[in-house]
Parts: structure tokens; sequence; C-alpha cells
């Protein structure tokens, strides 16, 4: 499913903080470590749709978490690349493993109250897949991709659907990922911003976008977490 992209206006967070109570994660370069599998699937998909020559995967690689048709529109590739990106990366999944101290994480958050949702730049069902066969899905009260929001981010859509169905306001919240659009996207839904580093990605403009809080692995996320109130 493709839909055109759309630029929202990013306003402030509320100063009003409440105890974190949810936290809602992007998932690739977050949770898994999917950047090989991805790499492949692109290449694949560019060999098969648009032909010989490298395929540009590191362009690709900046517009990450945006959703797979909108990156082909604003790389000017053919929307066709998208059936055999999914096809390979279904075919690959087994290869994309958590990143190291991720499980623990989760589960600790899980054991405190805290709710959590995935708000990801992928399809819904890719998603869920993923996560399941990776025995993590349980832990998620939401799993929300990008093929099941009206606008995908950078809009704030899918952090304030998660949210809604996790029934926790956004200033009781993080949205926790790798990518200028994830800041952009928790921030405009009113929750506390959060930037990872582990992903190894463009940490100079992931900060330069002034995210609420920098976490350098899984486990610091828990000194913002204590055990949920009961509401």
């Amino acid at each position: 499913m493709s839909r055109p992209s759309s630029t929202v206006e990013v306003t402030p967070p509320s100063p009003a903080r409440g105890p974190i109570r949810a936290v809602v994660f992007d998932l690739d370069g977050v949770i898994v470590d999917s950047s090989a599998v991805m790499r492949e699937a692109f290449s694949i998909a560019y060999a098969e749709v648009v032909g010989d020559g490298p395929a540009p995967f590191e362009e690709y690689n900046r517009h990450m978490g945006r959703y797979f048709p909108d990156i082909m529109r604003l790389m000017g590739l053919p929307l066709e690349m998208e059936e055999p990106f999914v096809r390979e990366s279904y075919r690959m999944a087994h290869l994309v493993p958590l990143f190291p101290g991720v499980r623990e994480t989760l589960e600790t958050l899980h054991s405190r109250g805290i709710r959590m949702g995935i708000a990801t730049g992928k399809a819904g069902p890719r998603a869920r897949s993923l996560l399941d066969q990776l025995g993590v899905l349980g832990l998620f009260g939401q799993v929300i991709g990008s093929d099941e929001v009206a606008r995908p981010k950078p809009a704030p859509d899918i952090v304030l659907q998660a949210l809604g169905k996790l029934d926790v306001p956004p200033h009781e919240a993080m949205m926790v990922g790798d990518a200028v659009i994830d800041l952009l996207s928790g921030r405009d839904a009113g929750a506390t911003a959060v930037a990872t580093t582990w992903h190894g990605g463009d940490i100079a403009a992931l900060l330069a976008a002034g995210p609420d809080l920098v976490v350098h692995a899984p486990a610091e996320l828990l000194a913002h977490c204590p055990a949920a109130l009961v509401h």
C-alpha cells in the first residue's frame, strides 16, 4: 500500500511531564540490527527492477525510518522495487538479530508495568512477523506499521495511535528512535523524544535535532522508567 509523502510542522513538546508509563520504539536500528539484511534485500530488488549497476543503499539508508514507497519517491526509484524488497526481507528475516541488551531491557520494562509499543517505517504485518520470530512480540501492547496510519513519520500520527491504544497520554510517554524523523514524530505527538546511538548511523544529525534524551545502550532507558504507577 502506498501513499503520498506528507510534511508536518513540528512543535515543541509540552513542558509538563509526568512519570513515564509507556515507551514507543522505532524498530530497525533500535530494537533489531537489520542493516545487513536490508542492504542485501535492497540490492536484489534494485537488480531485478532497475538493472545493472551498484544499488544506492547509502542514499536509501539516509531515509531510514520512512515508509518504503515514500523512500522510493524521494530517491526517484520505481515503486515496483517494493515487492522484491519485501519478499527478500521475509526470506532473510531469520538473519536479523536483536541488538545486545534489548531483550533484557524490554523484559525489565515489562516487569515494571511500562506499556510498550512499536511505531515503525515497516509495514505492520512484516514488523509483527519479525518480532514474533525473535520471541518478543508478546512484550508489546501495540505494533503499528507505516501502512496502518494515514500519515507515516515524521507526522505524529503513528505515535499518537500507539499511545491511544496503550491508553497512556503523550506527556507520560517516550518515543525512542535512531532517526531524526523518529524524534520529530515523537516530539510533535507531545512525547519525550529519545535518541539512540547504538545503531552507528549519523549520530551528529541525530544530536543536532535536539532530542530530549540521548541513550547509548538499551539499559540506559531503565533509569528513566521506574516502575509504573497503577492508574
